[in-house]
């Protein structure tokens, strides 16, 4: 494998994790992101799930192999605890993203009620609540979401910083900064190491940020990605596999290897 390499971002679902497949990973790409962390190479997931989800994913699908640093909700940055539990801030990071997103909500709450009352008389579409406030949505289908995200898009125009994140049929709202792409830079800037030695990979609309080349020098995709990142993934000089999920993830680590 080749050496420079030294940091893997990984999505989860649908990239490392091929749902409805038996088996649900691949051997070869699971063997070949151990032998990477033997060498030296750190590896993180980053992904929409939450700490919690990724943690139960982790176990439910049996992986052989566990990640260095977690970047969860498309935004946290953890590492491993060094009191006992399994993963803890890295930084102050997390605490001023919240800070950020508790800002941007409170100011677009006009735009917000805009986005409530479309959903709620114009689609079938569930809005998702956590503690607090309103996190997200789940559409009935992705035509639906397309309906939504075009709405948002013109509701956003007076602020701007007002976004979201989409994956299949879920979609998140969050500040324009925040996104998988940051938080892979903001890891990188703690653990020194360059945009020329980082590796990622992702399969949807919420991976665009870390494969559009601002952040990784080589971007990859397994076959299944949707075209918006295989394209994002072109245009930045990467690698578009010919293989699925797992099998595309392995194929482009040793593309990268041989380059």
């Amino acid at each position: 494998m080749s050496s420079k390499i030294r940091l893997l971002s990984t999505d989860f679902d649908g990239t490392l994790v091929a749902h409805g497949n038996d088996p649900v990973l691949d051997r070869g790409c699971m063997e070949c992101i151990k032998r990477l962390q033997e060498s030296g190479v750190i590896w993180a997931i980053n992904t929409g799930r939450s700490v919690d989800l990724l943690e139960s994913g982790l176990t439910d699908f049996e992986f052989p192999v566990h990640p260095d640093f977690i970047l969860t909700s498309e935004r946290d940055v953890f590492r491993p605890s060094s009191n006992g539990g399994k993963w803890e801030p890295f930084g102050d990071w997390n605490e001023r993203v919240a800070r950020k997103h508790a800002e941007l909500f409170h100011s677009a709450e006009s735009v917000l009620a805009e986005v409530v009352d479309f959903v709620n008389q114009k689609t079938k579409a569930r809005l998702l609540y956590h503690s607090a406030g309103l996190e997200g949505l789940i559409a009935e289908s992705e035509e639906e979401l397309d309906r939504v995200t075009k709405f948002i898009d013109c509701a956003r125009a007076k602020q701007p910083k007002f976004h979201y994140q989409r994956n299949t049929v879920y979609l998140r709202f969050c500040h324009a900064d925040y996104h998988k792409g940051a938080a892979l830079a903001e890891l990188s800037r703690l653990l020194e190491i360059s945009r020329q030695e980082i590796f990622a990979a992702g399969d949807h609309h919420n991976d665009v940020s870390m494969l559009d080349g601002r952040f990784a020098a080589m971007p990859a995709c397994p076959a299944n990605a949707i075209p918006e990142v295989k394209e994002a993934v072109k245009s930045a000089g990467g690698f578009v596999a010919s293989k699925e999920c797992g099998a595309g993830v392995h194929e482009a680590l040793c593309h990268f290897a041989e380059s």
